[in-house]
């Protein structure tokens, strides 16, 4: 570890994890063989399978779960409340507490690719083998092997080698 990462002690590296400088990572677990790009941000009970790419500028939400030999393009952003607010029903400041029951999970199956700058919203289920196009904005689950783009995602066409 070096002073440009802050990497808590409670994350869980496998083997050969590559990790760049000025990185946050607190509570997640990252498997083998993987690279976390800068200025990544991985929260707690986030997990990264084994062979993935996490590019600079990611951030990566409590909730979510990228299986293995996935490509998360630079900028990606994953959302894990789909109705954010600042304050609770009392007016003060909401913590973890207040929005636990809204906490939106998200799961990325395997070999699936998601271009740069795209946002995916929680509850969402990317099948295995799936790609998204840069910039898409995911707002509903994508089935395996297909290839969707846009803002909102579309459906494009079926992946040749899935």
């Amino acid at each position: 570890m070096n002073k440009y990462q802050s990497v808590s002690r409670d994350v869980e590296l496998g083997k050969n994890v590559k990790l760049s400088k000025f990185i946050n990572l607190y509570g997640c677990s990252i498997a083998d063989n993987t690279k976390i790009g800068a200025f990544v941000e991985i929260q707690k009970n986030a997990a990264i399978g084994k062979n993935c790419k996490i590019s600079g500028h990611s951030f990566i939400c409590e909730g979510v779960t990228i299986g293995d030999n996935c490509f998360i393009g630079h900028g990606v952003v994953f959302i894990n409340d789909n109705y954010p607010r600042a304050t609770n029903a009392d007016g003060k400041l909401e913590n973890d507490k207040d929005w636990a029951d809204r906490l939106a999970k998200t799961n990325i199956g395997e070999n699936v690719s998601i271009g740069s700058n795209s946002t995916i919203l929680g509850n969402i289920n990317i099948g295995r083998g799936s790609f998204i196009g840069a910039g898409s904005v995911v707002t509903k689950n994508i089935p395996a092997g297909e290839i969707w783009a846009g803002n909102p995602a579309k459906f494009i066409r079926k992946q040749k080698n899935e």
